[in-house]
């Protein structure tokens, strides 16, 4: 098969690589439901010494970096409680943490979890993290430049590998809330 966007020289249908997978991530392809297929989510094997996203375009097409959404684990707290969102932004833009994401979260305090709360909560590799397999009661915020692309790179759940899946899909997923301005410049 060939990479819808990239250049790699492997690729599969993520059903069929459920082996090079998290198991959280393995799961959500099994069960995925929606009106975009699963068969259409690509699995590419990258190598994760070029997994940082100024040499992995180098690498594997400059294109990509326009096509790239980054995956963050978002905590807030209210009251001694902490909760958690996955936030799913274009890679050329960071999240409107304190603004956009502590309202929605309607909490006093908003910063990225910190990564071995984001890997332990998520059962990902940090770096790898993506907003496909996550527990079931986090919000997913979406940007909405995220689902109008026609295909979106982001993690595997694991910092080898990644995933080009149609934009549209990510509005699909559990959870998920198209949000308006979640990304900034």
């Amino acid at each position: 098969m060939r990479a819808p966007i990239g250049h790699f020289d492997d690729a599969a249908p993520a059903p069929d690589r459920l082996d090079a997978l998290t198991a959280p991530v393995a799961d959500a392809v099994r069960r995925w439901s929606g009106t975009v297929p699963a068969e259409r989510i690509v699995y590419v094997d990258t190598d994760p010494e070029w997994a940082d996203t100024a040499v992995f375009v180098e690498r594997y097409g400059r294109e990509l970096l326009g096509q790239s959404a980054n995956c963050v684990v978002v905590a807030g707290r209210r009251g001694g409680e902490t909760s958690f969102a996955a936030c799913l932004v274009p890679s050329t833009t960071r999240v409107d943490v304190n603004g956009v994401v502590r309202r929605r979260l309607g909490a006093r305090k908003a910063s990225f979890a910190p990564m071995d709360t984001a890997t332990g909560e998520t059962g990902m590799e940090y770096g790898g993290i993506t907003p496909i397999g996550l527990p079931a009661d986090w919000p997913v915020l979406v940007d909405p430049a995220v689902v109008e692309l026609p295909w979106v790179l982001v993690g595997s759940g694991r910092r080898r590998g990644k995933l080009l899946v149609p934009g549209a899909a990510f509005a699909e997923l559990p959870g998920a809330v198209v949000l308006p301005g979640l990304g900034v410049a």
